[in-house]
This record gives C-alpha cells, structure tokens and sequence, in this order.
C-alpha cells in the first residue's frame, strides 16, 4: 500500500511540473542508472569517429547560464578502429562537437 502511494504521489507531481522540468527529472534518472549509448560521425556518407558506451551527451551551457552554445560535449571509449567493440588499448575519451556542422547519429547499443 505505501508503494502505491509514493508512486500515485510521484505522478501527480509529475503532472504538475512543465516539460522541461519532467525532462530534466528523465535526464538525472537515467544518469543514476546509465545507459549504453554509441556516437558515430560521419564526414558525407563515411563512418569517421564512433564512441562507445557514452552516458550521455550534454548541451553545453553559456557562461551566465542564460542560453545554451551550439555543440555537445560527453566521455565515451573511443573505438579507433571501428569494428564497434571496446578493444584492449581503446580509452575513454572527452569529445565535443558542433551541432551545426557535424553529420552524428548517437543510438543505444542494441546489444
């Protein structure tokens, strides 16, 4: 019964919040329990970079907090030579990258 009430509870706030602000309450759950996302740019139609079991990509923020900059950032294995696996050697890695100009698919690993 106590269940049921923490959960009918946490929806009804739920409700109440705007869409940012369920956004956000999505994004730090899913950052507590992970995910196992993959990142591969593209220059054209040709695989140039993949990153492996990424968390997350975050928007970066200005400075004042006010608005937000025109690239995202996040940590992945960085998969040198593409074949999809992390292979001795391949590290995690700091990437960012323009949302403007870069050609990316970030997907969760089906595996």
């Amino acid at each position: 019964m106590r269940f049921i009430t923490f959960l009918f509870l946490t929806l009804f706030i739920a409700a109440g919040c705007t869409q940012e602000t369920q956004n956000k309450i999505g994004r730090a759950v899913q950052n507590w329990t992970g995910t196992d996302g993959i990142l591969e740019v593209y220059a054209g139609d040709k695989l140039v970079k993949r990153f492996l079991d990424i968390d997350k990509l975050t928007t970066a923020s200005s400075t004042d907090g006010k608005g937000e900059r025109p690239y995202r950032f996040g940590y992945g294995i960085l998969d040198a030579n593409l074949n999809g696996v992390k292979d001795p050697g391949e590290k995690k890695v700091y990437f960012e990258f323009s949302d403007y100009s870069t050609s990316y698919v970030f997907f969760e690993n089906p595996q």
